[in-house]
């Protein structure tokens, strides 16, 4: 790669924070107060990279591993750049060390303003690093544990940003957020299998009457769409449990949490739109069912 130090480090920190703008739900919308939009993205950007370490989606060039002192020929082996961001993470915490990858200075001060502790952002490198491991899963059991590593965290890094961490919020949080995750692994089964993952678990598969040569069609028959619409109803009492998470909290954080829980029913409601194939792609809502289910989720309904 050629290019200044200086590109070197601004590059894959601005690539990888433009992607908030895709991502299913709302990441630091403009109603909110600047402090928590600055805040938000500092932990965006460090979930956002851990999710291009682990699946092998860095901007080409090796700058990010660079930057993490991973040695060149060692840029391709995911483990070993998980590894050099958790010491990275952990220099975050550390008042005598700087951090080398410019998304983790800027996490630095979030940290330290909102008190945060390492557990929530080691989950989301542990859940990577097992996605280098562990590409099949026997049981939903098996799976919400991996969402607990996986998607659970956000939700409790949120609730630290806007200072409403409770016991029973970080509950409702973690329902959200593993039925988030468990929506999005609907999505993308198609990607999933061609990254040779399968994130449906083995005993629904054999339930329903499922084997991985029917995911890798280009539209779902029958037993497929039966076990998509199972998973899907899952996900759907999940945010169910969840949703009066929204009505503890007041003011824009009420309605930025309503957006998490909004986002999750529209794509369920895009799932069962397509009657349920999601293999020829991601069934997506429009903005205009997304708003409906805010508006829903807001009164308390959906």
């Amino acid at each position: 790669m050629t290019g200044s130090g200086t590109a070197q480090a601004v590059d894959p920190e601005r690539g990888t924070l433009d992607k908030a703008a895709g991502e299913n739900f709302p990441v630091a919308p403009f109603f909110l107060p600047r402090d928590w939009r600055t805040d938000l993205m500092a932990v965006y950007g460090f979930a956002r990279l851990v999710d291009d370490i682990g699946d092998g989606d860095l901007a080409p060039g090796g700058a990010d591993a660079r930057l993490l002192g991973v040695p060149d020929d060692r840029a391709g082996d995911r483990l070993a750049v998980l590894d050099a961001f958790e010491a990275d993470l952990h220099r975050v915490f550390d008042a005598a060390s700087t951090p080398r990858h410019p998304l983790l200075r800027r996490l630095r001060p979030t940290v330290r303003r909102r008190s945060m502790t390492p557990e929530p952002f080691l989950g989301l490198i542990a859940a990577n690093r097992q996605d280098q491991l562990v590409r099949r899963y026997e049981t939903y059991d098996d799976l919400l544990a991996y969402c607990e590593l996986s998607a659970n965290p956000v939700g409790r890094l949120v609730l630290s940003v806007t200072g409403t961490s409770t016991p029973e919020r970080i509950r409702r949080s973690d329902a959200i957020c593993t039925a988030l995750q468990i929506v999005e692994h609907l999505q993308d089964v198609a990607e999933d299998l061609a990254r040779d993952r399968v994130y449906l678990p083995a005993e629904d598969m054999k339930r329903f009457h499922v084997q991985e040569a029917d995911l890798a069609a280009k539209t779902a028959g029958a037993s497929v769409r039966a076990l998509v619409a199972y998973e899907a109803q899952r996900a759907r009492d999940l945010l169910n449990e969840g949703a009066p998470l929204v009505g503890s909290v007041h003011g824009r954080l009420r309605l930025l949490l309503a957006g998490f829980v909004a986002g999750g029913r529209a794509a369920i409601r895009a799932i069962a739109a397509a009657e349920y194939d999601v293999l020829p792609g991601p069934p997506k809502p429009g903005k205009v069912q997304l708003l409906r289910e805010v508006g829903l989720t807001l009164r308390g309904e959906g």
